[in-house]
């Protein structure tokens, strides 16, 4: 008896960076099959030397499904999932299993999994998309100055949303915020002059260099203890930083 294993992965996370136990099955497995031989994952199965063969992309999901329950009748299939997460096709392939007296054990195999923030990443992309040739022309028209009061109309209404009590209102209006970072680094990388150009990186990689410059007792040697000598060293050492040791 053969063996079907559904490989997922997320598309957030390096497609060669598959856990063991995904690369195992992948591997092992006689067939592997893909509708689209493009597909990142894909990449990275033929690049590490494995042969992956190409299905039909125009196959329905009942269709799709007959045949690699077919071909894991007597040996073992791995299907390499495509980017759109194959909808209807694991419904598809239990009405297939359950038609046959002996159906080949089928297995879903997660090769990767989103890490906290990846969603961010979505984001990014997203805002990329808005503000490029075929975007939105409301959005590929902006500036800093234009969006200014939306950041101050924004960061008002988050507040507001703290003092009515409902967090998911809450979340949504930091959502709002969140956007406006993401607009004024993008509409910065489109800037005239090296000067004033920067980017979301830019932007999270100074936050992350100042949290770690403020948060000595956290990440170095400080011996702050208490809220109250925490918010002593923060003031010192943004004193020293505007004073010209560091950027602020």
């Amino acid at each position: 008896m053969g063996r079907l294993s559904l490989l997922v992965t997320s598309p957030r996370v390096a497609p060669g960076l598959m856990s063991r136990s995904a690369w195992s099955a992948v591997e092992s497995a006689s067939v592997r099959l893909s509708r689209d031989l493009t597909e990142p994952v894909v990449d990275a199965v033929v690049e590490s030397g494995l042969e992956v063969e190409p299905v039909d992309a125009l196959l329905g999901a009942p269709e799709l499904a007959r045949l690699l329950v077919t071909r894991a009748v007597d040996t073992d299939v791995v299907w390499l999932g495509s980017s759109d997460a194959d909808p209807g096709l694991t419904d598809a392939i239990a009405s297939e299993v359950s038609r046959l007296e002996t159906p080949p054990e089928v297995e879903m195999v997660v090769g990767s999994w989103d890490v906290p923030g990846s969603r961010l990443l979505d984001a990014v992309v997203v805002m990329d998309r808005l503000r490029s040739p075929g975007g939105c022309p409301w959005d590929a028209k902006q500036t800093h100055e234009s969006l200014a009061t939306y950041l101050t109309e924004e960061a008002a209404e988050a507040v507001d949303a703290i003092g009515s009590g409902d967090r998911q209102h809450l979340a949504e209006e930091l959502g709002d915020v969140l956007l406006q970072v993401l607009f004024h680094a993008r509409v910065a990388e489109d800037a005239a002059t090296d000067a004033e150009r920067f980017d979301i990186d830019d932007v999270a990689g100074g936050l992350v260099a100042k949290l770690v410059r403020r948060h000595p007792h956290v990440f170095a040697d400080g011996d702050a203890s208490t809220p109250e000598e925490v918010e002593e060293a923060w003031a010192r050492i943004k004193a020293e930083e505007k004073a010209g040791l560091h950027r602020s």
